[in-house]
């Protein structure tokens, strides 16, 4: 059972990436998503999520209009677009799954342990 996130990498500013988080060993259909983030020297943060029971999404306000969650249910993925990077999002990106549709909510993902958590992925918007 492994839950795993990707696709991070050096871009320029104003340029677009987007990460996958791939579930193996169990089905994300079910699960309600959150990404992170976490940049040198500063806490994690909450970047988006979906709400598994009634199908909302949160953006932090940073990435709002920029950022984009989406999946795959045929490849049991999910993915974070991430277009217009600004180098203030330079940080290790972070998936995470659980069962509890309450884990995301307006306020965004919470920020505790989840079912699943994959290693990640480094961002790094510098030109």
């Amino acid at each position: 059972v492994q839950l795993q996130a990707s696709g991070g990498g050096l871009v320029q500013p104003g340029g677009s990436l987007r990460l996958s988080c791939a579930a193996s060993g169990f089905n994300l259909n079910y699960h309600t998503i959150g990404w992170f983030r976490q940049a040198p020297g500063k806490e994690r943060e909450g970047v988006s999520c979906f709400n598994s029971i009634d199908g909302s999404t949160y953006y932090e306000d940073s990435v709002k209009g920029r950022f984009t969650i989406s999946r795959d249910n045929a490849k049991n993925t999910w993915y974070l677009q991430m277009n217009s990077l600004k180098p203030e999002d330079t940080a290790v990106y972070y998936c995470a799954a659980d069962l509890n549709w309450q884990f995301c909510s307006s306020s965004g993902p919470r920020i505790e342990p989840w079912d699943y958590q994959g290693q990640g992925t480094l961002v790094t918007v510098s030109s």
